[in-house]
């Protein structure tokens, strides 16, 4: 898995690259997006539409990004894979946790306000 990141405005987009967000990947996932967020990222669009599987300790590392943030920030995601969809609904983590978009675009632009 490597993260791509670029900023549109003030927002980072970061693109996860890589079938799996599971337990191998999990641990550089949260390191790098912590990095991002001590170097004053706060408004971070995460791209997932090449992750395939997702699962809890993948969660658990982007609950732990979002703690990190302490309220200060927003991360959303966009482009969820069916199964990784399934999982945000059956953990309501789609439900007032996440803002979950289709495209990059949309993140960006809600972001935005």
């Amino acid at each position: 898995m490597t993260l791509r990141s670029h900023m549109e405005g003030d927002i980072l987009v970061v693109r996860v690259e890589g079938p799996r967000l599971d337990a191998a990947a999990a641990g550089a996932f949260k390191s790098e997006m912590v990095d991002f967020i001590h170097a004053g990222k706060h408004r971070l669009a995460l791209d997932l539409s090449t992750v395939d599987f997702m699962d809890s300790t993948g969660l658990a590392a982007l609950l732990s990004t979002m703690k990190t943030l302490g309220g200060t920030g927003e991360i959303v995601l966009s482009g969820l894979s069916e199964k990784v969809r399934k999982l945000f609904a059956i953990t309501r983590l789609d439900r007032g946790v996440f803002r979950i978009f289709n495209t990059v675009d949309e993140m960006v632009n809600a972001l935005r306000g």
